[in-house]
């Protein structure tokens, strides 16, 4: 008898001593995960955000995803604390499909998309039967999509949706365009083989090529700037505020213009008062 009562206690002991380690909502904490896809957003945490965060006391693991589509699951599942890789229209989709609660916490300097072409150096060139490379998942074909419509290309039916867009939105106007979706991160390997191919810029700045190379840059909505997500359960703690604060601190802004790749980026207001 006396045996098994130890074979329980311990058994006991060892339930509380895991549930001490998990994670509890909204906690104050000095070591933090952070997410990130696939893009240059990790380098800029690495090299300008990373340094700020030690001298405050931080241990930072970073974790950085084959595909983007696996970072808000871990958010979900609590193996990241905060990401940096989507926009706020993408995230709010995520919420409803995920059934997540994540908030943003600070814009970062992100990319806009541009319209590239291997094969022309002018957007007079376009014609009838030109294909167009555009990404596949919802939102940023929706922004794809915006640019064309800017250039007069194609015309947008007025209840086109943002994180549930289609093709069937789209209608020509002063071409007929050959629309081809393609993996967003594809697009850029696939120029030689369009016409043209609308791309994100983290790719384009991971390729190190310039941003301003494109025919036409996006005038990007606010909804799809690039943002630092965490759950909202963590907003007000200090951790979440020391690292909006070190994407804010002009320390990081330093870094951000020292290096040529950012050249094009979208920066952040704040960064006007430093």
């Amino acid at each position: 008898m006396r045996k098994i009562f130890m074979i329980v206690w311990i058994a006991f002991i060892l339930v509380l001593s895991a549930c001490g380690k998990q994670s509890i909502p909204g906690e104050d904490k000095k070591e933090i995960t952070v997410g990130f896809g696939v893009g240059n957003y990790e380098e800029q945490f690495r090299q300008g955000i990373l340094p700020i965060l030690e001298k405050k006391g931080y241990k930072v693991n970073i974790k950085t995803f084959s595909q983007s589509m696996q970072v808000n699951p871990a958010m979900k599942e609590g193996s990241i604390d905060a990401s940096v890789f989507q926009s706020t229209a993408y995230m709010e989709s995520i919420n409803k499909e995920l059934n997540m609660e994540m908030t943003r916490l600070v814009f970062v300097p992100g990319a806009p998309q541009g319209l590239y072409s291997q094969k022309h150096q002018s957007l007079d060139e376009v014609k009838d039967g030109s294909t167009v490379a555009v990404p596949q998942d919802p939102v940023n074909q929706e922004r794809a999509i915006r640019i064309l419509e800017e250039l007069g290309w194609v015309k947008v039916k007025d209840d086109a949706g943002t994180t549930d867009f289609n093709l069937n939105s789209v209608e020509p106007n002063s071409v007929k365009l050959n629309i081809e979706v393609l993996d967003a991160a594809q697009i850029l390997v696939s120029l030689n083989d369009v016409d043209f191919g609308v791309i994100n810029g983290n790719y384009i700045a991971s390729a190190k090529r310039k941003i301003t190379d494109a025919l036409k840059i996006e005038n990007t909505p606010e909804q799809h700037r690039i943002i630092v997500s965490i759950n909202k359960k963590d907003e007000n703690t200090q951790w979440t505020k020391d690292l909006k604060a070190a994407y804010e601190s002009r320390e990081f802004e330093d870094y951000i213009h020292s290096q040529n790749k950012y050249v094009g980026f979208i920066l952040p207001e704040a960064w006007k008062n430093n």
